[in-house]
């Protein structure tokens, strides 16, 4: 029996409407804050991963594009992927990687660096995205902060796909950040 579509399921159009508004203007990036802030908040007042189970725009956007559309092999993916090893070693790389972030954009609010106005893929390939760079007379480092967020999503979400199309869609998911985050808050609160 096929279930009931909630208004919810259609979480992926957030995903997809946050990269094309980011494409075409950085400072949309911003809104990405939104995916950081939410699954926390969930997590510290129910104490439970409600919102990475039914609200997440990039699970959604994995289900439909991986189980629905079938892009997706459905194999298991190697259990390496889902150990609590790997979860935190990448939870710690990817704060790593929010630091530097944070870092310059402190640089540059510092005129310490000037506005790197790329997306960097993999935490490593710059590539020009000066076109979304929109003049509006606010400071440089609130655009280096867009240049660097959108980057770290744009780069989890390709990361995520990828992962989609080789083994079951919501593979990102076993390793998330956000979800290991919100996993050791309902441990805390739950006493485990």
């Amino acid at each position: 029996m096929k279930q009931k579509m909630v208004w919810y399921d259609f979480m992926w159009i957030w995903t997809i409407v946050y990269f094309i508004l980011g494409y075409f203007n950085i400072l949309f990036a911003w809104l990405g804050l939104i995916d950081f802030t939410i699954p926390l908040v969930v997590a510290l007042t129910r104490g439970d991963k409600w919102f990475c189970n039914n609200f997440c725009g990039r699970g959604k956007l994995y289900n439909l594009l991986g189980a629905s559309l079938k892009m997706s092999s459905g194999k298991k993916a190697p259990g390496f992927i889902s150990s609590r090893a790997f979860r935190y070693l990448f939870l710690t790389f990817f704060m790593t990687m929010f630091g530097v972030m944070i870092f310059n954009t402190v640089l540059v609010a510092k005129d310490a660096a000037s506005l790197h106005a790329f997306v960097k893929l993999f935490w490593t390939f710059n590539v020009p995205w000066d076109f979304a760079y929109v003049e509006t007379g606010l400071p440089a480092w609130v655009y280096q902060f867009g240049y660097g967020f959108y980057s770290m999503m744009l780069t989890s979400t390709i990361i995520g796909m990828v992962l989609m199309f080789f083994f079951r869609p919501r593979t990102w998911c076993s390793f998330c950040p956000m979800g290991c985050m919100t996993q050791g808050i309902c441990r805390i609160k739950h006493g485990k």
